[in-house]
This record gives structure tokens, C-alpha cells and sequence, in this order.
């Protein structure tokens, strides 16, 4: 899942820190470090872009890497879309403003699938970084539906809507929300 990285639209509790342009520059170059780290043979990388029809994704993200559209929605509604997109093999949907990701990470969460019905990766601040599901589950209907988004209680939230799936968990990673996040990585 990424965003376009303009000033004012990306990163903005990080923008009042350090400012817009600061913030949107961060995250372009997060996201293009973690692209690098994330190649592997064993999966292939699909970018969930917001917003839709945005020129700029085309000259910012590698022109290599299959691109979506994310749609119309809160977040809970675009996740869905883009674990629905894909149908046959398992799906881990990650967030794009962690820099703790890498292959090794990424390879850990597919093994945690193994015997669940899916995963969920929480983060420090009471979100998650990844969820996922195997090549046979489907997420149940409104599974995202009144999830507190960017508040701690986002990881509960999302666990209590998939009650019905078995989700098994992967490691605890850091995002980057604020400035203090930054000097903690």
C-alpha cells in the first residue's frame, strides 16, 4: 500500500514534525529502499497506489513493479480490495513506512500462514504493519468495518472483526508515524 508522496498528503502527522517536504521526501525514498530490500524470486511485488489516477506513480515507483489501484474508501476498504485482487496463493499486504521490513521478514510471515488461515504483523503502536491471508481463505464480509484506524486500537480491532479467521502472528516491527519514530530506528 502506497501513496503518492506529496507534501501535505503523505505522512502528515510526521509532516508537523519535521515539516511537509521533509515528510514526503522520507517516504519516497522508504518506499524505494524497501522495493529494493523486498525482491525476491519467491513472491512477486504488486503496489496498491493511492491516489488512483496520479501521474506521478508512474515517474516515482519502478516502472517493473506491477501497480493497482487502491479506490475509493477508508482504509478498511481499500485493504480489502487489494486482498481480494489477488485469488489462488497467499496474500500479505504490508504497510510501506516501516523500515524494519525486509526479505527475511517478508519470508517469516508466509512461514506463519503455514496452519492459519492467515497473519497479522503487530506494530509498536498498537497498529500492524502486515496482514495476510493464505491461497484459500477469503476475508469475511465488512471485515475491516469500524476499525479505529491510526489509533492503538487498530490491532484490536482488526483481530476482533477476523474472530472467525485463525491468524497467527508475525514479529512485532516499528512504523513511522512522528519524528520520534525516526530516531528510535
Amino acid at each position: 500500500m502506497v501513496k503518492a508522496p506529496r507534501p501535505g498528503r503523505v505522512k502528515t502527522r510526521l509532516g508537523r514534525d519535521l515539516g511537509m517536504v521533509p515528510a514526503a521526501w522520507w517516504y519516497r525514498h522508504q518506499v524505494r529502499r524497501l522495493l529494493r530490500r523486498l525482491r525476491d524470486p519467491r513472491w512477486r511485488i504488486v503496489l496498491a497506489v493511492a491516489p488512483d489516477l496520479d501521474p506521478l506513480h508512474l515517474r516515482t515507483w519502478p516502472s517493473d513493479v506491477v501497480q493497482m489501484p487502491q479506490g475509493r474508501g477508508d482504509l478498511g476498504a481499500r485493504m480489502a480490495r487489494a486482498l481480494h485482487a489477488v485469488r489462488g496463493a497467499p496474500a500479505l499486504l504490508i504497510g510501506s513506512d516501516i523500515p524494519g521490513i525486509d526479505r527475511a521478514v517478508i519470508g517469516e510471515a508466509f512461514d506463519r500462514m503455514r496452519g492459519h488461515d492467515g497473519v497479522i504483523g503487530p506494530s509498536e503502536d498498537g497498529g500492524y504493519w502486515c496482514i495476510g491471508l493464505g491461497a484459500r481463505r477469503r476475508l469475511p464480509p465488512g471485515a475491516f468495518a469500524g476499525v479505529r484506524w491510526s489509533t492503538d486500537h487498530a490491532l484490536d480491532d482488526t483481530v476482533r472483526r477476523l474472530a472467525p479467521l485463525a491468524l497467527a502472528r508475525a514479529r512485532r516491527l516499528a512504523d513511522v508515524d512522528r519524528a520520534e519514530d525516526l530516531r528510535r530506528q
